[in-house]
């Protein structure tokens, strides 16, 4: 992996919009996101959710939201590494940072921290016999939703993500049916309200013993009753698990670079710098005080901390000129 000005680890809405304005400021950007997916928390666990603190949206649902923001950072094409864990960060003094990944390693002259509440990574469906022919069938986000298309489609979780997740697939499916080990749901009562009232198609309370694949590609999803002795087989074409994810900051603790943190996240100055030069933290992974966990705060901390960096790496460049002033064309930054 050639090296970079600026690593910005976490590929959530922050991370995504940092980038942008990195490559604003012409910087030689890379952003590394441990899942699949572009988005973060939004992506992962609230796709369809309305997102009411943005400016200029009255309302915008969160996979929207996301997709604008990757579209306006693709302008400047920045590079996105997917799927990839940052394992270590190595302070190389004047000469930056030492990024290990596991995908490769490389240096960076400054690294800004968006991790959010940390690595997610989702809670897998546990089968006796996962062969790559149900790996294809088997899902743990729903993206932009084609393969779900006038398909027949099990969502299996009970709470917000999955709820949100199959009302939004009877737009397209065949059929969708949800199943959840209790029969009450875990999530917000207006949105029960609304499955209850839709054509979605309870199976409760089930769990799924195991899924085969049938001679003409479809899968028969075996289901057992909690509490009970009923087994039953579901003939569909696709399953979406969403039994959540695990949110989790291990990888992080086992960096050589270690800054100051409380238990709210990483502390930093009013430039988003942490006590390590060089190194920023924005969004929920940054804290000091009078901060708010809202999107619109982190949007304002992304320009802060790329500015800092742009003078942590360049002490005579010129600060930020207004953007109105700027035109994009064919992936270039013009007057």
């Amino acid at each position: 992996m050639k090296d970079v000005d600026l690593t910005i680890v976490g590929g959530g809405p922050v991370g995504i919009f940092a980038a942008y304005y990195a490559r604003l400021r012409d910087l030689d950007v890379r952003v590394i996101e441990s899942l699949a997916t572009l988005g973060g928390q939004i992506s992962a666990l609230y796709p369809q959710k309305q997102i009411l603190d943005v400016a200029g949206f009255p309302k915008i649902s969160g996979d929207s939201l996301v997709q604008q923001l990757v579209t306006q950072a693709k302008q400047l094409v920045p590079e996105f590494v997917l799927g990839t864990l940052v394992t270590d960060v190595q302070a190389l003094g004047e000469a930056g940072f030492q990024i290990v990944t596991s995908a490769g390693t490389f240096k960076s002259g400054a690294v800004i921290i968006a991790t959010g509440g940390g690595n997610f990574t989702p809670r897998t469906l546990p089968l006796p016999n996962m062969s790559a022919q149900l790996a294809q069938h088997l899902h743990y986000f729903v993206g932009d939703g084609q393969v779900f298309t006038n398909k027949r489609v099990l969502v299996a979780g009970g709470g917000d993500s999955a709820i949100d997740s199959a009302l939004h697939l009877l737009k397209q499916a065949k059929a969708v049916h949800l199943m959840h080990r209790r029969a009450t749901f875990r999530a917000l009562e207006h949105s029960v309200k609304q499955l209850l009232a839709s054509d979605v198609v309870l199976e409760v309370p089930f769990l799924i013993e195991d899924i085969t694949v049938n001679a003409d590609g479809s899968l028969a999803v075996t289901m057992h009753e909690v509490m009970g002795e009923r087994t039953k087989v579901l003939e569909v074409d696709e399953v979406l698990v969403s039994y959540g994810f695990i949110s989790e900051n291990s990888t992080m603790q086992q960096w050589q670079v270690q800054p100051a943190q409380t238990v709210h996240g990483i502390k930093v100055d009013q430039t988003l710098q942490t006590d390590i030069p060089g190194l920023f933290a924005i969004g929920d992974a940054a804290t000091y005080p009078g901060r708010t966990e809202l999107l619109s705060t982190g949007f304002g901390e992304a320009p802060l901390a790329v500015n800092a960096a742009v003078r942590f790496l360049d002490p005579s460049k010129r600060g930020p000129i207004h953007s109105s002033s700027l035109h994009i064309e064919n992936g270039q930054i013009t007057k």
